[in-house]
């Protein structure tokens, strides 16, 4: 029996290659996530096709290396190629957002974070850290929880309740006696972040440490954060002036990444 060929090129430039790529992309997005893999029977009921043409699309994909055999499960999934755009989109939101970040911390003399949402977790990829010996600082390349953390919930509440609630635990641990441990508790918390547009950490993540978080949408990757941390001792009586500047600073970086509803 012969194989079902790979969509080309030549085909997607046809009117029915739109539908080729919009195929790819659904299996693509339900793989996100799927560490282990899926089968293609998984696929087929997740995308709602058959599983010949899932069969045909994942062949397209792994020749490309958007997917890859997952050994766990016996299907596929997100491949290197994904992963190595990613980076590289980290890279470029990076190098755009510095200047902005850079500009308010020079302005509060404090430490600012950019972080993007990887999964369930936000990852730190750019900080410009304060000049002052009392300061909060983290590791590029770390990740925080994001019930626990400004920046995290700050993406959370840019997210429809749905999703957001997907991507937290069954149990919120604590890092502090501060921490948030109830589900509840915290989408109330959101709704109020989406109100005012800005989230605090108020000691939950780090004693002695509090922060304001604000999200930023890339139209072409994933949700963005920028994040002020300040030694709690020090937070009540520079509050507001770091509130007003982190939300220009979040106005001059969307206008920078685009239009999200675009």
């Amino acid at each position: 029996m012969s194989k079902p060929a790979s969509p080309s090129s030549s085909e997607i430039a046809q009117p029915g290659g739109i539908q080729v790529l919009a195929r790819a992309a659904s299996i693509l997005r339900a793989l996100d996530g799927e560490h282990d893999g899926l089968s293609l029977a998984e696929l087929a009921a997740r995308v709602g096709l058959p599983r010949s043409t899932v069969h045909r699309v994942v062949r397209a994909l792994q020749t490309e290396g958007f997917v890859t055999a997952a050994s766990t499960s016996g299907g596929v999934r997100l491949g290197p190629e994904l992963m190595r755009l990613a980076l590289g989109m980290r890279r470029e939101i990076r190098q755009a957002l510095h200047p902005e970040i850079a500009a308010l911390s020079a302005k509060l003399q404090e430490t600012v974070d950019l972080s993007v949402l990887e999964g369930n977790v936000v990852r730190f990829i750019d900080q410009v850290a304060s000049p002052r010996l009392l300061r909060a600082v983290s590791s590029v390349g770390a990740t925080f929880p994001l019930h626990l953390s400004a920046n995290g919930k700050a993406v959370l509440a840019a997210l429809p309740e749905d999703e957001a609630l997907a991507l937290l635990p069954t149990k919120l641990e604590p890092n502090t006696g501060a921490s948030i441990t109830s589900r509840a508790a915290l989408l109330r918390e959101l709704d109020e972040v989406r109100r005012r547009g800005y989230a605090f950490d108020r000691e939950e993540h780090h004693e002695g440490i509090t922060a304001i978080g604000v999200a930023l949408r890339d139209p072409l990757g994933p949700l963005v954060a920028i994040s002020v941390p300040i030694p709690a001792q020090r937070f009540a009586s520079v509050e507001a002036h770091a509130i007003e500047a982190l939300l220009e600073t979040q106005r001059h970086c969307q206008e920078l990444l685009g239009d999200p509803t675009t």
